[in-house]
């Protein structure tokens, strides 16, 4: 069972960074969190996390948003300095359920196992927030094959996925 822990404050800081209300576009933020084995599950602590900005993005829309060559080798550099597991974030701010959507999943495919390599095989979370909850995907045995996060433990509550995105993994 794969959990997240964050603080009440970080909780509320990526959430409204996730899904102003200025904005109608997707956002991102990357956590780095320490790692710990737990009853055959990973917990996952954040200790410290990066907001994105415009700036930031090489593509930023309502639909689809794509990180800078400079953001990502920023991101990578800093894991591995601090030497943290990833936490990826991005919001799908329209008014649908929690999912990962199709080019999440390509991108995912692709990224995922390039990050676990680059980041000595550590764990990999990614977490995909909307206005009605949030869905999240974990890697930690395989690159190829994504876990359940059980939850986010923000400070003794847990907030559960929606798993709308573990069915159907590998039917695209």
């Amino acid at each position: 069972m794969h959990i997240l822990k964050l603080t009440d404050d970080d909780h509320t800081r990526l959430w409204s960074h996730l899904l102003p209300q200025n904005t109608g576009n997707e956002q991102a933020a990357f956590l780095f969190c320490r790692t710990a084995q737990d009853n055959g599950g990973i917990v996952f602590e954040a200790v410290d996390h990066a907001l994105f900005s415009p700036s930031d993005f090489a593509a930023q829309y309502d639909d689809y948003i794509e990180l800078t060559d400079e953001a990502r080798i920023g991101l990578i550099k800093r894991a591995h300095h601090s030497e943290t597991a990833l936490a990826e974030l991005h919001s799908h701010p329209g008014p649908w359920p929690a999912a990962f959507s199709r080019s999440d999943r390509m991108g995912l495919r692709e990224t995922v196992p390039h990050m676990r390599w680059r980041l000595k095989h550590r764990p990999y979370l990614a977490i995909v927030v909307a206005p009605s909850g949030f869905d999240a995907l974990v890697w930690s045995q395989n690159a190829n094959i994504p876990e359940p996060l059980a939850g986010i433990d923000v400070e003794g509550t847990l907030m559960t996925p929606t798993n709308n995105s573990l069915e159907g993994w590998g039917n695209e």
